[in-house]
């Protein structure tokens, strides 16, 4: 079964292509000091917005930074800060809605109204209201948006787990006296795991934009940093005249975004046993 799914994967040009994308982001994120040519902070004035050249392949912003470089560690940032985010999010919604799933009850009620009350609201309005109670920042932002994007996740587990509990292998293993911890890890996780990992790669892209979005406003990482949605904010005065500042990391947010997305729904794809 395991090599049909890995032949299946591989004949999919789709999840080839976005998937190496997605890789070379990471490896931006991984190695950005060594790539960058420049310290993406070092502010230069007599070098301030200069056409690309040897020494700045992007060229230079207002404040004379080199824009390939930030453009780097700008990937750090924003995809790291995002899959970040996904991680901690989905360990946490994972955790709370298979639990409120099996057990069922008064923990299974208790956590629908939580989720009743918490979805009433848009989440970038409880992400916008989180922010500015706990002020701007990345540890503030990452804090914000985990708590507003666990419910969506805890809940659609929950109802994968409620879908899978009821079947009769389930039952099989209930009345042969099999722990339900046991039950849990053995013959429920492998079934929802897959669907998780779908919904990760699918709903990554949001995030990154989500995060550059309050950026731009002002509200998720402060500059200096180099951080996609911010280098927007900061070249936006110069829009008429130099209109790549805001071009390149628009790219790479449309890139990124396109990638995850495309990988994610050529996943599901591939995962779906009904395919011939």
């Amino acid at each position: 079964m395991f090599r049909t799914l890995m032949v299946r994967l591989f004949q999919k040009k789709a999840l080839l292509f976005s998937g190496a994308i997605i890789l070379i982001m990471f490896v931006l994120v991984l190695f950005a000091p060594v790539l960058a040519p420049h310290d993406p902070n070092i502010i230069d004035i007599e070098h301030k917005l200069q056409a690309p050249s040897w020494d700045f392949p992007l060229g230079t912003d207002h404040l004379g930074r080199c824009i390939l470089s930030r453009l780097i560690y700008g990937t750090r940032v924003s995809l790291g800060t995002a899959f970040l985010v996904m991680v901690v999010t989905m360990i946490i919604s994972i955790f709370i809605g298979t639990y409120a799933g099996y057990k069922g009850g008064r923990i299974d009620y208790l956590f629908m109204r939580i989720c009743d009350v918490l979805l009433a609201f848009p989440s970038l309005f409880l992400a916008l209201a989180l922010i500015g109670i706990l002020g701007p920042g990345p540890l503030n932002l990452f804090l914000a948006m985990v708590l507003v994007q666990w419910v969506f996740y805890a809940r659609i587990i929950r109802g994968m787990v409620l879908s899978v509990k009821e079947q009769n292998y389930i039952l099989a293993a209930k009345v042969s006296g099999t722990p339900g911890p046991m039950i849990v890890i053995r013959h429920i996780s492998p079934v929802i795991l897959s669907q998780v990992a779908v919904l990760f790669f699918m709903d990554i892209g949001g995030i990154i934009l989500t995060i550059s979005g309050l950026s731009f406003l002002g509200l998720g990482i402060q500059p200096p940093t180099a951080e996609w949605g911010a280098m927007i904010n900061d070249s936006k005065q110069f829009f008429r005249s130099h209109p790549s500042l805001m071009m390149y990391p628009g790219l790479m947010i449309l890139t990124i975004v396109m990638a995850f997305n495309l990988f994610g729904d050529t996943l599901r794809d591939a995962l779906d046993v009904r395919q011939d």
